[in-house]
């Protein structure tokens, strides 16, 4: 079957190419059969309030006191607001930015060093969730990577991507995105294309936005759901579903979030998400710790391990 022809059977009631809000699958939790049902029609499957409110905050602050250490943060805030002093973030210069992730490359290293940022993955409601959709022991990826998205000059949105080509082992990985925070639709929160995991891989073609490269996304493509987020709220989807992020409204305001992946404890890996996602090694990462628990906890597993393949972000011709 072709690309195309696979797209038209994903449009049902898309014909006026309005955005629909996420279904809420908060109820299914203890129903897994339907759950996997729905994850399998839709590519994706959104829970509100699924974190407790206490956890996702905590980590909030963390994060907004790296912000704060290094003056980008209006001061007369209580420690979980986040408004920026964009004429002091924009005086950092472009070389010192990561464009994928919204503030400098030193930030962002504080960030990785944050054992909050690295325990809120591992929540048991979180390893519970996908131990019911995987029907297996979990493996929780040990590449976080935090979105803090500011209104720098060079950001722009992410564009239409699959996680897949950037992350590789099994493709029934999942990826997990949390706000750390409330996310209105104006804030760039993230939306997903209904049903494009089904398509399976699509070449990419260059891009500008966290990755560098974005799916051939064509015109007849309308069915994207989206949705307020509030604090708590996660959203999950297996790693060939298209998603995006929409443009915020807001650029005096910060967007954070955590990226996490999660896949079956039996099916491979790729080494590559078992390392930071920073130029930081672990021994620097872990050495502000309180806890060892989780330091290089997948050591105990006897995992199995995928060869990395280039050829998944070569860019493509255009086909529409």
């Amino acid at each position: 079957m072709t690309r195309t022809s696979t797209l038209v059977d994903l449009r049902p009631g898309t014909v006026d190419g309005r955005s629909k809000e996420f279904i809420n699958s908060t109820p299914l939790l203890d129903h897994p059969e339907l759950l996997r049902q729905r994850g399998q029609e839709d590519g994706y499957l959104f829970f509100k309030g699924l974190l407790p409110e206490a956890d996702v905050l905590e980590v909030r602050k963390d994060l907004l006191s790296v912000v704060d250490r290094y003056g980008w943060r209006k001061p007369g805030q209580d420690p979980l607001g986040g408004e920026i002093d964009l004429e002091a973030l924009n005086k950092v210069p472009d070389a010192e930015m990561r464009d994928d992730i919204g503030v400098s490359t030193a930030a962002y290293n504080d960030v990785q060093r944050l054992e909050s940022f690295h325990r809120l993955p591992h929540h048991n409601r979180m390893k519970a969730l996908f131990r019911s959709l995987f029907q297996d022991e979990v493996l929780v990826h040990a590449r976080h990577i935090a979105r803090m998205v500011t209104g720098h000059r060079i950001m722009v949105p992410t564009p239409p991507h699959q996680d897949y080509p950037y992350i590789q082992g099994t493709s029934n990985t999942w990826t997990a995105w949390m706000p750390l925070g409330d996310c209105p639709k104006s804030m760039g929160g993230l939306s997903v294309l209904r049903g494009s995991d089904r398509i399976g891989y699509i070449p990419v073609v260059p891009s500008k936005g966290a990755g560098g490269f974005a799916v051939q996304t064509c015109p007849w493509e309308t069915d994207w759901v989206e949705s307020d987020y509030k604090v708590g709220d996660v959203l999950i989807f297996p790693s060939h579903t298209v998603h995006k992020a929409l443009r915020t409204q807001h650029k005096e305001f910060i967007r954070l979030s955590l990226d996490v992946r999660y896949q079956a404890l039996s099916e491979p890996v790729d080494p590559s998400s078992l390392g930071p996602h920073t130029n930081l090694d672990w021994e620097d990462i872990y050495a502000g710790w309180k806890a060892d628990d989780l330091k290089y906890y997948w050591k105990k597993y006897d995992l199995k391990f995928s060869t990395w393949n280039q050829n998944f972000l070569k860019p493509a011709r255009r086909i529409c």
